[in-house]
Parts: C-alpha cells; sequence; structure tokens
C-alpha cells in the first residue's frame, strides 16, 4: 500500500511539474513565453525547423505530464518526459556542468531518473493503467522506446544538428514560423 502512495505521489508532483512546463510552453500562461517565444528559444538552439521542434517539446511535456498525472500509458508518458529531458540536457545545460546553480543538468537529470523509475515500474495501484489492466506492460514498453531516445539524442546532438541545420537553411524557402 505504501509502495503504491508513494508512486501516486511521484506521478502527481513530476505529471504537474511537466504539465505545468508544458502549458508554459504551448499556452504562454504561468508567466511562459508560449509557442512563439519557445520557437525562438529553439532557433537560438540551432533546432531547425524551429517551429517543429517548439510544438514537439511542448506538446511532449504537456501530454507527458498529463499521461502521468493519470497514470494513464505510463510508459509512453515517461518517454516523452525523458525525450524532452534528454533534448534539454544535451542542447541547454550539459556545456554548463553538473550544478543546477550554474545552468548545469543536475535538476533534469533528478526529473530523468524519476521517469525512469515509472517507465520501468509503472503507474502503481491508484492509476488509469491499473484500472485498465495496462500496469504488466511498463517495463517492456519503456525499455523498448529507449532505442528512439538514443535516435534522438543522435539527432540532436553537435555534429548531427550542425548537418541538419545547413541542410536545413539549403532547401528553406521564405522565414521560419
Amino acid at each position: 500500500m505504501m509502495i503504491a502512495i508513494g508512486l501516486l505521489l511521484l506521478r502527481l508532483t513530476l505529471g504537474l511539474i511537466f504539465l505545468l512546463h508544458g502549458a508554459q510552453k504551448l499556452f504562454g500562461v504561468l508567466g511562459g513565453h508560449g509557442l512563439a517565444g519557445t520557437t525562438q528559444f529553439m532557433n537560438t538552439l540551432g533546432l531547425h525547423p524551429a517551429r517543429w521542434w517548439a510544438t514537439i517539446a511542448a506538446w511532449g511535456e504537456f501530454v507527458g505530464g498529463l499521461l502521468l498525472v493519470l497514470g494513464l500509458f505510463t510508459p509512453l508518458a515517461a518517454l516523452l518526459v525523458l525525450a524532452v529531458m534528454l533534448v534539454a540536457i544535451l542542447k541547454v545545460h550539459a556545456s554548463k556542468g553538473f550544478w543546477n546553480s550554474q545552468g548545469g543538468y543536475e535538476y533534469n537529470l533528478v526529473l530523468s531518473a524519476l521517469a525512469t523509475v515509472l517507465g520501468l515500474v509503472g503507474a502503481g495501484a491508484f492509476s488509469l493503467d491499473a484500472l485498465l489492466g495496462l500496469s504488466a506492460l511498463s517495463p517492456t514498453l519503456f525499455l523498448l522506446g529507449l532505442p528512439l531516445l538514443i535516435l534522438l539524442g543522435v539527432l540532436v546532438h553537435q555534429p548531427t544538428s550542425a548537418w541538419f541545420q545547413k541542410l536545413w537553411h539549403s532547401s528553406h524557402v521564405g522565414p521560419e514560423l
């Protein structure tokens, strides 16, 4: 019973963090800059097309957070959260070192570890996954999705990103939205 309560608290906390961050990026609420501001930020990171990356990141956070809060499709929710954190670590925080106080990846690593725990263990007894009988699939589906995260990491890593940016700029006509 205590494990189920612990997983519920973990899911609700992590889910609300990502749900609210996604809402900031999508809708400009709670001090966020909306999709336009998120697009500008993705552009500064060299992720092109910036609007596409901004939309994917914002919806990944929002949907991943919502699914975690509900305890529904938890392996997918955990992978969405991990994908956003992987890009954040690689493109924003890794060059600043470990410590969060210096802009490093410490906090992102903690969020990633918590999402990994939920992906491997599942949402717990107080979840829609448990209610719908989906809990047994959690570790397998989560582990099957990890190679996609490795591919994402390679895609946003500097050499690949520079190649893609060059390709994007040479083939893109008109202003980017």
